[in-house]
């Protein structure tokens, strides 16, 4: 279990703070993570990666010469937010474009995509990459929707190298296509990870069994079977990862191939030393030539009790690109020239932001009738900051059945962001249109996740169609809804009948738009959407997650409703309370 923390909601900025404390050599914090402390050649592409925290020494860990010029940090197990990932790369750029990178879930592909596009209106050539290497989350047939674990590394460092050597970005793209088309990932666990402040870990494992294709948020495996020896377990790993070659690759004997033996969180060192002789010897059985091999901790979960096995399958610019020098403060291969600090920008530091003083904050003009609205959205948040606290236990647990638990506390970090950030604008005198909008990027900056994504454009589309000019009427709200709902459509890729909020949101919208075309208040046909979505939520425990980290255990979920499903229901019925009060 994790036993050193403070409060748990701070425990990533804590761990990032102390991070680059002792890391100045190679890093210098900036908004939402960190990036090279040393200088970069101006037009190089600046490779910025991120995820969530929990990973160590993915992902700030990378970040120096020869691999990341940043990365953008999330919460405990929490996709960064586009604005956040926005400023690191920001920071992070050289006038040569910008290659975002990062594992691939979906709180993350949604956040680098939003960040990718603002970037993009800044006139900064962006281009984005998710690494998908764990083969068990799914077949060789949808290959695009695996994960990205320990595979992370080798598709990041080729990428970086390439990019050190000052190709362009369309280069620097395609070789992390062709790495991570080459780069397979499998993994065992014999215990799950408990969160910092949590009393159990998010998923157990039976005395004397190991699950077998976990990820790296504390999801359970896709199976179970017997405690095995070292032995076992490396050539568990190592047949199942041969089973699989590339599609250029039609047999391992002649083959080159980057070895990565990776320590999730406890397994020791001599440990992985006993596997990894195995390992070794199995794949000189089977030709394999192995280049530079890793036997360490590089994508770890917190105090996950697991190793997985990576491969890399090499050709020669591959090779060049794997053995190129890196100086990071978790990862350092051959020899660099010294390094040149950046000195044009100074470091901030914590001291530093706690004596700034900062610029008054700027609220637009809003009409009375807009601020007396923001009253009731505020009134709103509160409740849905509370229900939210009241039952984020329980949509962790639901989210456990076949997911990594973390709904619960992704969603009370970001409700409870949002009612702080709408209080401030409120007090401000701002409309109800900023009020929403200044809450939506509160609760995606900190929630992260899919979930911080989907209800910062909630919350973002209701602002957008409310405004700060006038009284929003039940048909505006009823618009602002709907707008919501195609928005996360969009976003998310979700349809009705995937097991997702989206099964809430679409009847929940249709119902609300057609009360209020009837012509009740606003009151009252939120009342009646309410009850639909409600309804729409215990439907989902019927179906199968087509959808997300639960898409792999989907037969595990049947019975269980879906947890953004129910948070959502929850959310609205709350809604209605704050309505009633307003009215």
């Amino acid at each position: 279990m994790t036993r050193l923390f403070n409060d748990p909601a701070a425990f990533a900025d804590e761990a990032l703070e102390g991070f680059t404390a002792a890391h100045r050599r190679w890093v210098r914090p900036v908004t939402g993570g960190v990036v090279r402390a040393t200088t970069t050649p101006a037009g190089q592409v600046a490779v910025v990666i991120g995820g969530g925290s929990g990973h160590y020494p993915a992902f700030s860990g990378l970040v120096g010469r020869g691999l990341a010029h940043g990365a953008a940090v999330g919460n405990v197990f929490a996709s960064p937010s586009a604005r956040q990932i926005h400023s690191v790369a920001t920071e992070a750029y050289a006038g040569g474009g910008v290659l975002l990178m990062y594992g691939n879930y979906a709180g993350d592909v949604l956040h680098f995509g939003q960040a990718a596009e603002r970037l993009a209106a800044d006139g900064i050539e962006t281009r984005t990459f998710a690494v998908a290497d764990d083969i068990s989350s799914a077949g060789p047939e949808e290959s695009a929707k695996r994960r990205g674990i320990a595979g992370d590394l080798p598709v990041f460092k080729a990428a970086a190298a390439a990019a050190e050597q000052g190709l362009p970005l369309a280069e620097v793209l395609r070789v992390a296509e062709r790495a991570g088309a080459r780069t397979r990932s499998f993994g065992i666990a014999f215990s799950g990870c408990t969160l910092p402040g949590a009393d159990h870990p998010l998923f157990t494992v039976p005395e004397a069994r190991m699950a077998v294709g976990l990820g790296i948020h504390g999801e359970p495996g896709i199976g179970e079977e017997a405690l095995p020896t070292a032995d076992e377990a490396a050539r568990l790993l190592v047949e199942t990862l041969l089973k699989e070659l590339p599609g250029d690759v039609a047999d391992p004997a002649g083959q080159r191939a980057a070895v990565i033996l990776n320590g999730l969180g406890s397994v020791k060192y001599e440990e992985l030393f006993v596997v990894y002789r195995k390992v070794a010897a199995l794949l000189g059985d089977a030709g394999v030539e192995i280049v530079d091999p890793e036997v360490g901790e590089l994508v770890t979960s917190f105090d996950m009790a697991g190793i997985s096995l990576t491969l890399t399958w090499l050709d020669d610019r591959l090779e060049e690109l794997w053995r190129a020098p890196a100086d990071t403060p978790a990862y350092r291969k051959g020899a660099l020239d010294a390094a040149e600090p950046d000195r044009d920008r100074v470091p901030v530091t914590p001291a530093d932001q706690d004596t700034a003083v900062p610029a008054a904050p700027v609220v637009p003009a809003a009409s009375d009738a807009s601020r007396r609205a923001a009253a009731t959205v505020l009134t709103a948040l509160d409740a849905v900051s509370r229900v939210v606290d009241a039952h984020a236990d329980e949509l962790g647990r639901i989210d456990a059945v076949a997911g990594d638990g973390d709904h619960g506390i992704g969603m009370r970090r970001g409700s409870t962001a949002a009612h702080l950030a709408a209080h401030d604008a409120h007090g401000l005198g701002a409309g109800a249109g900023t009020v929403l909008t200044r809450a939506a990027d509160a609760w995606a900056d900190k929630a992260g996740g899919t979930s911080g994504a989907l209800w910062g454009t909630i919350l973002r589309s209701l602002g957008t169609a409310l405004g700060d000019r006038d009284a929003p009427d039940a048909a505006r709200v009823a618009e602002g809804v709907t707008k919501a709902s195609a928005a996360v459509q969009r976003l998310g890729g979700a349809e009705v009948g995937d097991k997702t909020m989206v099964d809430v949101l679409v009847p929940f919208a249709d119902a609300l738009a057609a009360a209020t075309a009837e012509g009740l208040p606003l009151a009252d046909a939120w009342d009646r959407a309410a009850t639909t979505a409600t309804a729409a939520a215990a439907g989902t425990a019927d179906l199968l997650p087509r959808r997300g980290r639960a898409r792999p255990h989907a037969e595990k979920s049947l019975g269980t409703p879906d947890a953004g499903a129910h948070s959502l229901a929850l959310i609205t019925r709350a809604v209605h309370g704050a309505l009633l009060d307003h009215h």
